[in-house]
């Protein structure tokens, strides 16, 4: 997994939405694994830059410390600290964000990827907006010299990130149906036929825009919309595995883990791929382990990449480089009860007992990390809030100096 190499210019006030904490429980609402879209984006990211006529283009999520590409196109990156980003300016207002020169911007030009390789120049992006007005992310254009995009162009950029919302919205409502098909298998053709009906009339009207473009003799504009066509495809596709899933010979296909095949070693490798770029880039060893006895047994996903995923990003931003992060993952059965316990270790900076209240409270604030990272104050409060949404429960130990570990013990259907 690729990251960017460490920015050591200080952002001394980083942007953040006045609904901060409301855009983050709508992003954890997705309950995105950003390891595992680019398959469904990657076709989405190259058509935007198609139509700006930029070399670089990426579809980016933002969450309380990274900013995630969960595709990119012209531009090898999957991950980079939130305050180093542009795109963290595109989610403060529901307007597009544009720079015509980045090395003249101070926000900007001192950045690794204006300073150096790739030397960036030229940023255009718009913000990723669900239905409740929350901005999870951007879809973002750049290039190495200025562009200047007239509004067919921009316009054309909107339908796009448009769709890329939509498609997210529509993974998720995929796997909330999988996973109640799991529960309820009777219930299953009927749901994934009525899934394939909408699903179908989007490809069914990509169709007809691609005539019409054949037409009008618009080759630009049918080579875009073919792309978008191959990509609906791609949706109706995961309605076609639900339509299956009653075959007790249908096994899940890669990189698709549904809810029955997760568990600790699954949970484990997510973990370790998402989160090992940001060790090595501040330099410390993060060690995940799991309990060989029960790490093949299924539990449901909800939410555990994004509780486990805000616990380690925050144990490594109070960590020193050449610190230590431990994350344990175990499943406790009890009379065919299942707890899980994820534990997250550092050898830190630590905390005092009010700084542990206030997180047990819901009520923690902005603090900077050991290396000058800014800090956004929601990480830990979105923790609290997604474990207490799944009647878990959350321990935390810790003394100024010496370290914090958190503990997080939730039931398991």
């Amino acid at each position: 997994m690729n990251l960017n190499v460490k920015e050591h210019s200080i952002i001394e006030n980083p942007p953040v939405p006045d609904n901060e904490m409301e855009r983050l429980l709508s992003l954890s609402g997705l309950d995105l694994d950003y390891s595992d879209q680019q398959q469904h984006f990657g076709h989405l990211a190259k058509l935007a830059a198609k139509v700006a006529g930029t070399s670089i283009s990426m579809v980016n999520l933002i969450d309380s410390f990274t900013q995630w590409t969960i595709s990119n196109h012209g531009l090898d990156i999957d991950q980079m600290d939130r305050e180093d980003s542009v795109c963290q300016y595109t989610i403060m207002t529901a307007e597009p964000f544009e720079v015509d020169d980045l090395s003249l911007d101070s926000r900007f030009q001192a950045k690794w990827y204006v300073s150096g390789d790739p030397n960036l120049r030229y940023y255009f992006g718009l913000p990723l907006q669900l239905s409740n007005k929350q901005n999870i992310g951007a879809l973002c254009i750049m290039d190495r010299q200025k562009k200047v995009l007239d509004p067919e162009k921009i316009e054309l950029l909107k339908i796009i990130a448009d769709e890329i919302v939509a498609r997210l919205r529509s993974f998720k409502a995929i796997e909330s149906l999988k996973a109640k098909l799991l529960e309820a298998n009777n219930t299953h053709k009927k749901v994934a036929h009525d899934i394939r009906g909408p699903l179908g009339g989007i490809i069914g009207l990509a169709s007809i825009i691609r005539d019409q473009g054949m037409e009008n003799q618009m080759e630009e504009v049918l080579e875009f919309i073919n792309l978008i066509h191959k990509g609906g495809n791609s949706v109706l596709e995961l309605a076609e595995e639900i339509l299956s899933a009653h075959k007790p010979e249908q096994k899940p296909a890669p990189g698709n883990a549904g809810v029955a095949s997760f568990n600790l070693a699954v949970f484990k490798d997510k973990l370790t791929k998402l989160y090992q770029p940001q060790a090595r880039n501040k330099n410390i060893h993060l060690q995940i382990n799991t309990t060989f006895e029960t790490e093949s047994v299924p539990f449901s996903r909800n939410k555990l990449l994004q509780i486990a995923g805000n616990l380690i990003s925050n144990a490594m931003k109070f960590t020193p480089a050449d610190g230590t992060v431990i994350v344990n993952l175990n499943l406790d059965i009890v009379n065919q009860n299942k707890t899980l316990i994820i534990s997250v270790s550092d050898s830190g900076i630590g905390m005092s007992e009010a700084g542990i209240k206030a997180i047990l409270d819901g009520t923690s604030g902005t603090t900077d990390g050991t290396g000058g990272e800014s800090g956004y104050g929601f990480g830990l409060a979105l923790v609290k809030h997604l474990i207490d949404s799944l009647n878990g429960s959350l321990e935390v130990d810790s003394k100024p100096g010496k370290g914090a570990s958190f503990m997080v013990t939730l039931p398991q259907l």
